[in-house]
């Protein structure tokens, strides 16, 4: 198994293989992200959270292919901005972690400024 450094290496590589990097401004990679997002949505349409754990194999293959392409995306607008994403996600954590210290949070869905 790839780690996510490789992965993101690879992704930059094959776009660039393709003279991609062109199209892929700010804005632009910020809309794909959210189509992309929406696109993971209609595999949840209409269904219960218990259908939505017990999606069928070609509805979990479809999952699987649209949260690539979040990621996808998701690593080149961090290359655009020369973000390292990694490193985002661990501050994030950490600030999550004072937001919602597990004595207040644990069991709870009320946002930090509620509890």
């Amino acid at each position: 198994m790839a780690d996510l450094e490789s992965i993101q290496k690879k992704i930059i590589s094959f776009r660039n293989e393709r003279h991609w990097a062109q199209f892929h401004d700010p804005k632009n990679l910020a809309e794909a992200l959210s189509i992309e997002a929406g696109e993971l949505l209609e595999n949840f349409l209409w269904k219960t959270t218990d259908q939505s754990r017990k999606l069928s194999p070609e509805e979990l293959k479809n999952v699987k292919e649209e949260l690539a392409d979040i990621f996808i995306f998701l690593t080149y607008l961090s290359e655009e901005y020369k973000i390292d994403l990694f490193k985002e996600v661990e501050n994030k954590i950490a600030k999550n972690a004072v937001k919602y210290p597990v004595e207040k949070a644990k069991g709870s869905n009320r946002k930090y400024t509620d509890l």
